[in-house]
């Protein structure tokens, strides 16, 4: 099972001192936490896309880039890249050009975005935003798996006789993971593809999370990509820890009582019993981290936010330090015990994906086409007698 940090690279006031750092402050602490997740054993880092203040993550692959030049393991991944703004074009050159660089430690999570003024920024309208995702990414799949693309669509210019450079790494598209909080037609699309869903699992209650993973496992099983138990899910999750509940409570309390997102709302205590929140021992982390998979199914990759709402550099870093030491250890373990054989421990990395040839349904622009076209046929048969 795969562990990571993701960030969103808000640049937050401490609530403490009243400091607000730089926003070249903010991508030099963001680089020092990708550094320190793969010091401590994490395997995956993260980075969110926006383009508007107070984010300072406007540019992912070149973050990614710098720190796939200071790092041997660690996969590097997004938390999300907009498919709905950016061209699709440039998305394929982008990651395929960072899946050299990084010898492959590459994956991608494709968003809508939740910023509705961005959507104008880059000419598009946040009205499309559920037919923008389907498009663009169906012209990335076709850009990342045919050598020369005629495409004509809605929302942008038609593609005659183009190449996209460089092409993926090995003649092999990075694997794609689609995120989304409440939109049921992301879940669908990940299923469609036989890509992976991650759920953020932050803001919404568990029952949300289990309706929405469990639509994704019906439909991915639906459209013939294996047994629903073994689709790949990937959830988010949000803690701080200390040696004591009370200590954490005491130090976490004033950077959650005035947060952007979720300042000036609900309780400490509340708003950790509504959601996923764990603000405790890492005993505490751990046993409600382990609970997660009662109600969402065995699941492949488990991301955590710990850089937020104003928290200090050096707070974070000893967060990251308990979260690989003292934390996931035990979670891989038992995790692991509870698994499954037939389920797999990992989502498809460049390596596996790479070892199962050019014949894997993977290389395919549409892998479920076959299921599809199976029970249309089935269908008009019926219609037929």
């Amino acid at each position: 099972m795969q562990f990571g940090i993701f960030s969103v690279g808000d640049v937050t006031t401490d609530p403490t001192t009243g400091r607000t750092p730089s926003e070249a402050e903010r991508i030099s602490a963001m680089t020092q936490y990708a550094l320190k997740a793969e010091e401590v054993g994490l395997d995956v880092f993260a980075t969110g896309e926006h383009h508007n203040p107070p984010f300072v993550v406007s540019s992912p692959t070149t973050h990614l880039g710098f720190i796939a030049a200071q790092t041997e393991k660690l996969l590097l991944s997004t938390s999300t890249t907009l498919i709905t703004t950016n061209d699709p074009v440039k998305i394929a050159e982008d990651y395929a050009f960072l899946q050299h660089l990084s010898g492959g430690r590459v994956d991608l999570m494709m968003g809508r975005g939740n910023t509705g003024p961005v959507y104008p920024w880059f000419g598009k309208d946040i009205r499309d935003g559920i037919k923008l995702a389907v498009e663009n990414y169906h012209l990335l799949r076709k850009l990342w798996r045919e050598p020369v693309v005629n495409w004509q669509g809605q929302f942008r210019t038609p593609l005659q006789g183009y190449t996209s450079t460089p092409a993926p790494l090995d003649g092999t598209p990075p694997f794609v993971w689609h995120g989304s909080i409440r939109s049921t037609e992301i879940a669908e699309q990940a299923a469609y593809y036989g890509d992976g869903f991650f759920h953020n699992h932050i803001f919404w209650n568990k029952e949300h999370t289990e309706q929405m993973v469990r639509l994704y496992r019906q439909r991915f099983e639906f459209y013939g990509h294996g047994a629903a138990d073994q689709a790949y899910v990937g959830l988010g999750g949000q803690a701080f820890m200390a040696s004591t509940e009370a200590e954490a409570k005491r130090v976490f309390r004033p950077y959650f009582d005035n947060a952007p997102v979720y300042g000036h709302g609900p309780s400490l205590e509340d708003f950790s019993q509504m959601t996923p929140l764990t603000v405790g021992t890492p005993e505490q982390v751990i046993e409600r981290t382990l609970g997660f998979a009662d109600y969402v199914g065995d699941y492949q990759r488990q991301m955590f936010l710990m850089d937020h709402a104003g928290l200090p550099t050096s707070l974070v870093l000893e967060q990251i330090e308990m979260l690989g030491t003292e934390v996931v250890p035990v979670l891989r373990t038992e995790f692991e015990r509870r698994r499954p054989a037939h389920v797999p421990s990992d989502p498809p990395t460049h390596a596996s994906l790479v070892a199962a040839g050019p014949d894997a349904p993977h290389h395919l622009v549409e892998p479920a086409r076959a299921r599809v076209e199976e029970l249309q046929a089935e269908q008009a048969a019926q219609v037929g007698a």
